[in-house]
């Protein structure tokens, strides 16, 4: 079962940018859609954006519009997502994971499986 490897987390100051990387071989066929997540400590699991993976479509929650970009380098299979403007709310554990739903539109954690351990983002005001 594929298992991606989240990394690049780190500590910046508020304003600063990171770029997380998530490496995931071994994909299944219907893998058609990559997400990125986000959990705070003590709050919810919460959908960051997610990356079509036929034609490279993205979709973007409220919170990561304009400030964060997804990219993704085909010839590695790792999935990058570039964050920019960064905010002391912006602090959490962030994952990775596919999902099997064809029009990737959708950022409901029940969606996705595979997920990762994580990397540690840390903004500071």
């Amino acid at each position: 079962q594929v298992q991606p490897v989240e990394s690049g987390g780190g500590s910046v100051q508020s304003g600063g940018s990171l770029r997380l990387s998530c490496a995931a071989s071994k994909l299944p066929v219907n893998a058609f859609c990559m997400g990125w997540f986000r959990q705070a400590p003590g709050k919810e699991r919460e959908g960051v954006a997610t990356f079509r993976i036929r034609d490279g479509r993205t979709n973007y929650a409220d919170p990561a519009k304009g400030r964060f970009t997804l990219s993704k380098d085909k010839a590695q299979n790792i999935l990058y997502l570039q964050m920019n403007s960064l905010k002391p709310e912006d602090t959490a554990m962030y994952y990775c994971a596919a999902s099997r739903d064809f029009w990737c539109r959708d950022l409901s954690i029940s969606q996705y499986f595979g997920w990762g351990q994580g990397t540690q983002v840390t903004v500071s005001s």
